[in-house]
């Protein structure tokens, strides 16, 4: 039987994906399109209001082109609005995220195919999803405060799989083919926080730097108060072993904002440290989140936003204008900006982005950074971050070494 896995959203996501999807395959399911599938899974995000608007139409398009497809709806947005989703036409399903480990026996039965280990037993190599590289969840859950954020409410309190269990999946992916992973959660700083014995990321990190193999690991997103000295020095000290690329949201270089967002920092604090992260790497990408038109910001916090993040060593940017959620303490605050507004501070805070990533990419260029292709071969992402085109000859999956090339140059290898 065929089934398709659309997903939306975080890394998070995605590495739920892609359990899923290797219970389907070693169950014997084939993965095709959604416009062929008999089951399509489709999961969703809900941190703006766009995103829920992307999975309703997604659903929608799904079923107006694929009438016999059941539709099996999870994540934060079928979480969130059970009952919104299950009306959609063509839904047979809405598995939220609490029993998100049920997902394959949710879904073999519907293509009549037996009960199997999944990803208890040996995975797929390379290529499931169209991903090279293995995301890899070490927790999930959140117990910040954030006023904007409906995540800790869809996902709900913070949970981390032990040690033992991150490595036994490790292992698996490394048996399978894997010679990246991307290591995520949805507090990644926070994991064994709640483990009977508790344990700290840096412990994590540490355990990784030392398995044996031959693999990159890529640290998905950090929250600045979690990026430490101790991670930072772990991260900077086994070069081989994990990647020059940390993703730090900032949200906002206004502390009377951050504090209205109730981000435990301080754009000094932050500051700091991006410019010490930095100093420890000097050819690392640094990407960041940022917030645009939160409740009260003003034209002259819009503009020393965008001052600082001209001037940062940041690499690249995500822009999410502000949307109310339902039922968060942000949905309430007064000052809300207009649309029109929001849209021009977000399109000027892109044009920033693409001003840094033009400008870590012409400091980078003839460096030569490891690269693992991707795709047909014919691309390659360096351990910073950038995507470069390869010459013809290579397969996916391999380490390769590369000159950076500027953009739209080819590339040579070493």
């Amino acid at each position: 039987m065929k089934y398709a896995v659309v997903t939306f959203g975080c890394r998070v996501n995605q590495a739920d994906s892609l359990g899923v999807e290797a219970a389907l395959s070693a169950a014997g399911g084939t993965a095709v399109s959604s416009e062929q599938a008999d089951v399509v899974l489709v999961n969703t995000c809900s941190v703006t209001a766009s995103a829920d608007q992307g999975a309703r139409q997604t659903i929608r398009r799904i079923h107006r082109e694929n009438p016999g497809a059941r539709i099996v709806v999870t994540g934060c947005f079928a979480s969130r609005a059970a009952d919104d989703v299950a009306a959609l036409p063509g839904v047979t399903a809405v598995v939220p995220n609490t029993a998100k480990a049920t997902l394959a026996g949710t879904l073999l039965p519907l293509l009549e195919l037996p009960t199997a280990d999944g990803p208890c037993g040996r995975l797929p190599g390379p290529g499931l999803m169209g991903r090279t590289a293995w995301t890899l969840r070490a927790q999930t859950g959140c117990d910040e405060l954030c006023s904007y954020c409906i995540i800790p409410k869809t996902r709900g309190t913070s949970r981390s799989r032990t040690l033992d269990d991150v490595l036994d999946e490790l292992r698996r992916v490394l048996e399978a083919g894997y010679k990246e992973v991307a290591l995520t959660g949805v507090h990644l700083g926070a994991w064994g926080r709640d483990l009977a014995a508790p344990r700290a990321l840096v412990d994590l990190l540490q355990a990784l730097a030392v398995e044996p193999g031959a693999f990159r690991v890529r640290v998905s997103s950090l929250e600045p108060m979690d990026c430490t000295p101790a991670v930072l020095d772990v991260i900077a000290g086994h070069p081989g072993r994990f990647a020059a690329h940390l993703h730090l949201p900032l949200q906002h270089a206004a502390n009377e904002l951050l504090a209205a967002m109730r981000r435990p920092y301080t754009i000094e604090r932050y500051a700091a440290l991006v410019d010490s992260v930095r100093g420890r790497l000097p050819d690392a990408a640094i990407g960041s989140d940022l917030i645009v038109g939160f409740p009260g910001e003003s034209d002259a916090q819009a503009d020393a936003l965008a001052t600082y993040l001209e001037a940062s060593p940041l690499t690249h940017l995500h822009v999410f204008p502000y949307s109310d959620r339902p039922g968060t303490e942000a949905e309430a605050l007064p000052g809300k900006v207009h649309g029109s507004v929001v849209k021009a501070r977000a399109q000027r805070l892109r044009d920033v982005s693409r001003a840094l990533a033009t400008r870590f990419r012409a400091a980078q260029t003839g460096r030569v950074r490891p690269a693992l292709t991707i795709d047909d071969g014919r691309t390659a992402v360096t351990d910073n971050y950038l995507r470069v085109p390869v010459p013809a000859g290579r397969a996916r999956n391999e380490w390769i070494d590369v000159v950076v090339p500027p953009p739209d140059a080819a590339v040579s290898l070493v």
